[in-house]
């Protein structure tokens, strides 16, 4: 079944026409952008986008709501729907935008097929409303990594960059996997960082073996991998996993900048 939906927003400000942009799914809130908009059962669907032309009041108060539905290609009902509700933000910073995100918790249990989320945001104050549509497909069940993102070290959304002697962690979870005779799955994984000659940063990968009872879940959630960013340069994060129960392996990428904030080269 789809989990309750998160609706929220990061700041900044107002041009003159109520607009929608940049409209994109990512891995966890903050992260990069995702390739394909296909996502296996037990993921998280995250649509990022900016609202361009919210109205401003003098206090730099922004007053807005935000309402969305979610739909199964052929079938009349929603999955999901809920009415816009309010939302209020302070335009900190100025400009002209204010990056905003829909979120939902795919079910493990989510039959597959094509959905289509449409988001609608209304101006409180300036009194415009706009909707934006996104389509993405869950696939089958089958072995793959599920909610990837970095967060912080207290479990907060972080993006894709950083800076030396920062501490970010690595989050995901595994679904498709065979259990054995005894029920157990077993499954070996392993994380390495490359740079961007495409060389691992260290020789040995971070490693784990895992045979936890998980009561007949079908999804794994495996432990946050520490990644301690100790120079500048731009990395990619790759996680691999082996279900020996079945033979099969999956793995799944993330790049990762970390800026020298002295600005040297």
């Amino acid at each position: 079944m789809w989990a309750a939906l998160a609706l929220t927003t990061v700041l900044n400000a107002a041009p003159a026409q109520l607009e929608l942009k940049n409209v994109r799914t990512t891995y966890g809130i903050l992260g990069q952008e995702r390739k394909e908009d296909k996502l296996l059962p037990g993921d998280v669907l995250v649509v990022a986008f900016d609202i361009e032309g919210l109205k401003v009041k003098d206090d730099g108060r922004i007053l807005y709501a935000m309402g969305m539905e979610l739909k199964k290609k052929g079938n009349k009902k929603p999955e999901f729907s809920r009415d816009p509700q309010d939302y209020e933000a302070l335009n900190s910073l100025g400009g002209t935008t204010l990056p905003s995100f829909a979120l939902s918790i795919i079910g493990t249990d989510t039959a597959p097929g094509e959905y289509t989320l449409t988001v609608t945001v209304k101006d409180r104050h300036g009194k415009g409303e706009k909707t934006l549509t996104k389509s993405f497909e869950v696939l089958k069940p089958e072995l793959g990594f599920v909610q990837v993102r970095f967060t912080s070290r207290t479990g907060e959304p972080v993006p894709a960059i950083a800076v030396p002697g920062q501490r970010i962690d690595l989050h995901c979870a595994l679904v498709g996997f065979q259990l054995s005779k005894e029920k157990l799955p077993h499954i070996t994984f392993e994380m390495q960082v490359y740079d961007s000659d495409g060389k691992p940063t260290v020789a040995k990968p971070f490693k784990g073996d895992l045979k936890t009872d998980l009561k007949s879940s079908p999804m794994m959630t495996l432990q946050a991998i520490p990644l301690e960013l100790n120079r500048p340069g731009k990395f990619k994060v790759t996680v691999r996993a082996k279900d020996n129960n079945s033979g099969k392996t999956t793995e799944q990428s993330l790049d990762l900048k970390v800026l020298d904030p002295a600005g040297r080269n």
